[in-house]
């Protein structure tokens, strides 16, 4: 049969030409195997190449049967393209094999886009290579090149500022893969940066591709990062909290709540804390701040974080305020008003009866001077009072507690004393008129009463005697102070007492025009 020994010897010849043809076999063959066994997170791409190799391997066989029955110039054509195209899909199968099992097995990590730049200078020069095999000079394509190059920089300029965008990303260390980031409505997690774009996963389970240019040239910000600390990311939980609870007490609650919680993905530090960010028509308006650790479980963790202060606001008797507004239809006929009179009159009463000042008045000259009372709050870091300052009033602290400080002549402040609630200060203001002798600074949340002089001279117009005990209280306070000043001794300190009794006696006569 002579036509089909023609075919078989046409087809011998045609394999004899194509031995280069085995190279690349092999190391398809070899790489796919590799990728597909040691990396099987990798098999979809790994499977993708290999198909393609396939094909021109289908390509490369169908043009030798053509040569063999005689296919001439399309067989010839045929075959050069297969080859061609097995090259590349070689090229994709070695970089792959190199970057993704190599390297990684040597430790050597490499971000993305080395291996695409890598495999792009493959084609290139796989392709410069057939080019020259075809007959075309060095010199000239290299001249063509450099012309192709300027044109397609011209026309590719937004595919360039990908590549070099990505570049300049990785080597800057600006973005990494892992890193969480938010650019305007997106929040998520960058999972790979290629040539053109970067991905990034959301929770929502959306994978958003933004090409590499419009990072190098927007705004994004890198939650949790920050130079020497661990990845954590600062929340905030607002909340609301009617007029009626006083803002220190729910402060103590809600941090105390998420410090001492022992919750899970919050930071222990820095701690976690409470501020009062503003004033809306019905409620105080709060907000607590922590430290995340896990920043994929916001969400999550943001719930148990509400719970926990719910809960502690509930356990202290603090309910979360509806929207709502109060309209409140009283009858207030005299017994109303007589009655609301008479309450805030009691609770007055017993604020003053805790002040030793006040032990020698009787019940209805303690009245009168509830009355006067001005309610007066202060919070931490208030300066309740100031050395040196002239004011004609005194302070009845109901509750907290206030640090008292002599101001020094270098500028600095001595600490001497720490009062609470059920003392009192400023006597020497209101009794005598003298400057302040003290600073007083409130060290938590302070509840006071004011008590101006107006008010205080209209019962020792009645009952002056009251001066001389008084005069004896402030005496021995006074002693006091210049005693730590002055470190004095036994002798001196029964001096001075009987000169400040005396002293004391003729300045409050004086101050309140009373009779001697």
């Amino acid at each position: 049969m002579p036509g089909f020994q023609d075919f078989l010897s046409g087809l011998h010849i045609f394999s004899q030409q194509q031995n280069q043809f085995g190279l690349l076999l092999i190391l398809a063959i070899a790489s796919s195997a590799s990728l597909w066994y040691w990396c099987p997170q990798h098999r979809k791409p790994v499977a993708t190449s290999s198909l393609f190799f396939l094909i021109t391997l289908v390509g490369l066989v169908l043009s030798g049967m053509l040569t063999a029955l005689g296919g001439g110039a399309f067989a010839s054509g045929l075959s050069k393209f297969s080859f061609f195209a097995g090259g590349l899909a070689v090229i994709r199968l070695t970089g792959m094999f190199l970057f993704r099992l190599i390297l990684p097995t040597c430790r050597v990590k490499l971000i993305r886009i080395f291996e695409d730049l890598a495999e792009l200078a493959g084609y290139c020069a796989w392709l410069m290579m057939h080019l020259h095999i075809a007959g075309l000079e060095l010199s000239s394509i290299v001249t063509t090149s450099a012309v192709m190059t300027a044109v397609l920089a011209f026309s590719m300029q937004d595919t360039l500022g990908n590549v070099l965008g990505g570049l300049a990303l990785q080597l800057d260390n600006s973005i990494k893969v892992g890193d969480w980031v938010k650019i305007d409505d997106i929040n998520g997690r960058v999972s790979d940066i290629r040539w053109r774009y970067t991905a990034i996963e959301t929770r929502n389970w959306e994978t958003v591709i933004i090409p590499n240019s419009l990072l190098m040239k927007g705004k994004f910000s890198v939650l949790g990062r920050r130079s020497g600390k661990p990845l954590q990311w600062r929340r905030k939980i607002d909340f609301e909290v009617g007029y009626e609870h006083f803002a220190g007490k729910v402060i103590d609650i809600a941090q105390n709540a998420i410090r001492n919680g022992n919750i899970m993905n919050v930071a222990d530090t820095p701690p976690a804390n409470c501020v009062l960010m503003d004033f809306s028509p019905s409620a105080s308006r709060y907000a607590l701040l922590y430290w995340l650790q896990d920043i994929e479980l916001d969400n999550g963790t943001d719930s148990v974080v509400r719970r926990r202060i719910y809960a502690a606001l509930q356990r202290a008797g603090i309910q979360l305020p509806y929207p709502h507004y109060h309209i409140h239809l009283t009858n207030k006929d005299d017994n109303y008003e007589q009655n609301k009179r008479l309450k805030r009159i009691k609770e007055r009463m017993d604020a003053l009866q805790q002040v030793e000042l006040f032990n020698t008045l009787h019940d209805d000259e303690l009245a009168e001077i509830a009355e006067q009372l001005v309610y007066t709050p202060f919070v931490q870091g208030d300066i309740i009072m100031r050395q040196g300052a002239i004011a004609h009033w005194l302070y009845i602290i109901i509750s907290g507690e206030a640090d008292l400080f002599l101001e020094l002549p270098d500028g600095g402040r001595r600490k001497i004393n720490t009062i609470h609630g059920g003392c009192f200060l400023g006597e020497m203001g209101l009794m005598t008129g003298d400057p302040r002798s003290a600073t007083v600074i409130a060290n938590s949340e302070v509840l006071a009463y004011r008590l101006d002089k107006e008010s205080f001279e209209k019962v020792l117009n009645k009952r002056p005697e009251i001066a001389v005990e008084i005069s004896n209280l402030l005496a021995s306070r006074r002693l006091n102070i210049d005693n730590l000043q002055q470190e004095l001794d036994n002798e001196s300190v029964s001096r001075l007492m009987a000169q400040h009794q005396s002293n004391f006696l003729e300045r409050i006569r004086s101050f309140f025009k009373l009779d001697g």
